[in-house]
């Protein structure tokens, strides 16, 4: 198989939809300020980045984004595990105040979801334009807001071009969608023949974005799906070795949600030369944290050149919200046309759209929110001795009664942690998932260790071997 093979499908794919005139294409309006002639930003589209104002360390309303309450009511049902629907918080004799905790749930990792700078973007924003026109990308939805959004994120991960999606659950699904449609748009056959379809090798812990993403592929009868072991390159190997189908793609979380590991970017780049495949990563949980300027695992390991397609989200980091596709021009033209979670899905409110790209500028400006988000899992590591590597750790207690047990000791002593259960996790692999912030701080992480070291007895992994008190 030729190095550029996956060029050339996409190439002919694109013809074929050319020739069905089925090529979409987006059809940007133009939002522009202000026509009061008082308006001092009269003729201005965008604030200037270099009018975004930006900070050198951790300031007070950093902390809102790790101090909240719950309602009472909220309380008592979390502690007495009684289902809820959130009702309660609106019952009008519910009593004032609540209990206020820290949060460790959270994927909010620089904070930034209360950054002056994310806030002021999305205020002026909505002031200005509302919520923009609401359709899709490919009807009304798309302006020169969310082009610029998608121009920042192509640039971070060092792509050619980007699409904007409503979720990263939606741009997982587009993608792996549109993979699965390049073998019968270019199949010469009138029925699917086992060799025509795609290859798809997924980690046996990827996300579950990915995992629907697949089986809808399958069913379509497009994609043969292929497991491999978790983090298993020699497993993955063999399994591209012994595959006879030329289509082959590999696709990975980059940071495992429920985890806190590593793929293993570095060998998967090697296996990519070697086997020539082409290479996808869901980079939700390492964009912004990883890397000199955020970009990410790829970033931080010196791979970019080797990832083809790049997933990410802009709901975790960024603090805002939306999903979105780094890749080429192409890849971006095809994924338009055929990722039907794109195609019928509403485009990002405006807004929101404007203060992702703020939050871009921030934590490229503010880079000791990556330096700080490191040093509270150094932090954890020295109050715990549990040899972590990231800022998502699992604890691992086995039961489900026995993770509920420990949340419940947290949530009385003022943390919001919170127990991972089936279908998340295996039932015998129920965990305690804890997430750092660069809005912790080193007094925070003290408590908390303090806090799991009263409930649970920890070995050096992080896989609790007692509870110590079953009345938890």
């Amino acid at each position: 198989m030729e190095v550029d093979s996956w060029d050339q499908w996409l190439e002919a794919a694109l013809d074929k939809l050319t020739s069905m005139n089925l090529v979409r294409s987006v059809r940007p309006i133009l939002l522009e300020t202000s026509s009061d002639p008082s308006d001092q930003t009269k003729g201005k589209i965008f604030v200037d980045e270099d009018e975004h104002e930006t900070f050198d360390e951790l300031r007070s309303w950093d902390r809102s984004s790790v101090e909240i309450c719950i309602d009472e009511s909220t309380l008592h049902n979390w502690l007495h595990d009684v289902p809820s629907l959130g009702d309660e918080i609106m019952r009008p004799d519910r009593k004032a105040g609540g209990r206020k905790l820290l949060l460790f749930s959270g994927n909010d990792y620089l904070g930034l979801s209360c950054h002056p700078t994310v806030r002021k973007a999305a205020a002026m924003v909505a002031q200005e334009h509302g919520m923009g026109p609401r359709g899709s990308a490919l009807i009304c939805g798309y302006t020169n807001y969310h082009r610029r959004l998608e121009s920042a994120l192509a640039e971070l991960k060092k792509k050619e071009d980007c699409l904007l999606c409503p979720t990263g659950f939606a741009a997982n699904m587009a993608l792996i969608v549109t993979l699965g449609s390049v073998s019968s748009l270019i199949s010469t056959r009138v029925t699917h023949h086992k060799y025509d379809k795609i290859a798809i090798f997924s980690d046996a812990l990827n996300h579950a974005s990915i995992i629907d993403g697949i089986r809808l592929a399958e069913r379509r009868q497009e994609a043969k799906v292929f497991i491999y072991k978790h983090c298993d390159m020699a497993h993955l190997d063999v399994q591209l070795s012994r595959c006879p189908m030329e289509k082959k793609v590999v696709i990975t979380d980059s940071v495992f949600s429920m985890d806190g590991d590593f793929a293993p970017i570095v060998e998967l780049a090697e296996l990519r030369k070697k086997h020539k495949f082409l290479l996808v990563i869901d980079d939700a949980h390492a964009t912004l944290v990883f890397g000199k300027n955020g970009g990410g695992l790829a970033e931080e390991y010196g791979c970019e050149d080797d990832v083809d397609v790049c997933i990410g989200t802009l709901s975790k980091a960024a603090g805002c919200q939306g999903g979105f596709i780094a890749c080429s021009k192409k890849w971006k033209q095809l994924i338009q046309s055929r990722g039907r979670s794109f195609i019928f899905s509403t485009a990002l409110p405006v807004p929101i759209a404007a203060a992702a790209h703020a939050s871009l500028i921030v934590s490229k400006k503010e880079q000791w929110r990556r330096r700080t988000i490191w040093d509270r899992v150094h932090d954890f590591r020295a109050f715990t001795g549990i040899a972590i590597t990231s800022y998502i750790i699992a604890i691992v207690v086995g039961s489900e009664a026995s993770a509920l047990r420990a949340s419940r000791h947290l949530l009385r002593s003022g943390f919001h942690v919170t127990a991972i259960r089936p279908p998340t996790v295996p039932s015998n692999l129920c965990r305690l998932r804890i997430t750092l912030t660069a809005a912790h701080t080193t007094e925070d992480i003290k408590k908390l260790a303090a806090a799991l070291s009263c409930c649970i007895k920890l070995d050096v992994n992080g896989s609790a071997f007692d509870v110590i008190d079953s009345k938890l």
